[in-house]
């Protein structure tokens, strides 16, 4: 199955809901651990390109998160839930842009 611009939310109910409007996979998950089992699942199946995992539950599996950040494909990223960010998910761009660029070009610490 070809991959190219499919991509999957996962989180709960009201955060995910509305991204069936944009035509992603979305995927309900009740807490970290159901979210975990999805997100290796989903990875597994080589159908999406990016993954979306919102960070009130990414914040609490962030070692499988890292893990599959050493993969091309998918691409595992984190988005605000409906409660709004708790900046884990800023935290990883900034990490991540460092690792490529040495510097932080970002928050400029």
């Amino acid at each position: 199955m070809e991959k190219i611009g499919k991509f999957a939310v996962i989180g709960d109910s009201e955060s995910v809901t509305a991204f069936t409007a944009i035509g992603a996979a979305v995927f309900k998950a009740n807490d970290e651990y159901q979210a975990a089992d999805i997100l290796r699942k989903l990875a597994k199946t080589d159908e999406y390109a990016v993954i979306l995992v919102t960070e009130n539950y990414a914040v609490k599996m962030e070692q499988l998160m890292q893990k599959l950040k050493q993969q091309p494909y998918p691409a595992v990223l984190c988005i605000p839930s409906s409660t709004g960010s708790n900046g884990f998910g800023m935290a990883g761009i900034k990490r991540d842009v460092e690792k490529a660029v040495g510097v932080d070009i970002i928050f400029n610490d």
